[in-house]
């Protein structure tokens, strides 16, 4: 994958793909839950078995490292577990991306202040089938590039660009997540897609000025 491509809508579902593979779905733990009853244990599960993968890959997109997103999402899943009976029937999914959102923002704010570039801020973990050497390290440049592109959009813009070019919702769809008007999320993803294919060619200039 060059980089190129990563400024392509095309290129930026390929090398974020991974993420649209099944996590696997730990549960969370029983420990730190409140006690529920038949009912709610069995509306909890749903949730869990319906949205885990869903939630975990949002969290990747909106930029929570690898090697946190299980403990994040098991938090999103934690905080749903507490407020079931404030949840709204229908409104599962809405009710755990918008938790999502203000977990990943403090997860963000907080590699803000220490300033650490960790390997494992990739959008996907590495293949475990160990492919080419090159391959590989192509594979891991392309998705670091793109984790910093995408941190360059506003959380708003970056949200719907991610659902839209990772997740494959419509913008009706994001829409009814998010509770917006149809325009604003059309508005919101043609700016966030201009100014990501901005950053990309403002990148490839400035790395082939330094080749």
């Amino acid at each position: 994958m060059g980089l190129v491509a990563i400024g392509q809508h095309g290129g930026f579902r390929s090398v974020a793909r991974d993420e649209r593979e099944e996590r696997p779905r730990e549960p969370v733990a029983s420990a730190a839950r409140p006690k529920l009853d038949d009912a709610q244990a069995a509306r909890f599960r749903a949730m869990v078995d319906g949205h885990f993968d869903f939630i975990w890959r949002a969290l990747r997109g909106l930029g929570v490292p690898t090697g946190n997103a299980e403990d994040a999402t098991q938090h999103v899943f934690l905080v749903a577990s507490q407020k079931l009976a404030l949840i709204t029937v229908g409104s599962e999914r809405s009710f755990l991306f918008s938790t999502a959102r203000g977990i990943a923002a403090n997860a963000r704010r907080a590699r803000a202040r220490s300033r650490e570039v960790l390997a494992e801020d990739a959008l996907a973990e590495p293949i475990d089938a160990a492919p080419d050497p090159e391959q590989v390290a192509v594979q891991r440049e392309g998705r670091e590039v793109l984790g910093r592109l995408l941190d360059g959009l506003t959380e708003d813009l970056r949200t719907v660009f991610v659902l839209f070019e990772l997740e494959g919702m419509t913008t009706l769809q994001i829409a009814e997540l998010l509770s917006l008007p149809a325009g604003t999320v059309a508005s919101r993803l043609r700016r966030a897609r201009e100014e990501f294919q901005a950053s990309a060619k403002r990148f490839q200039i400035k790395r082939a000025g330094a080749s």
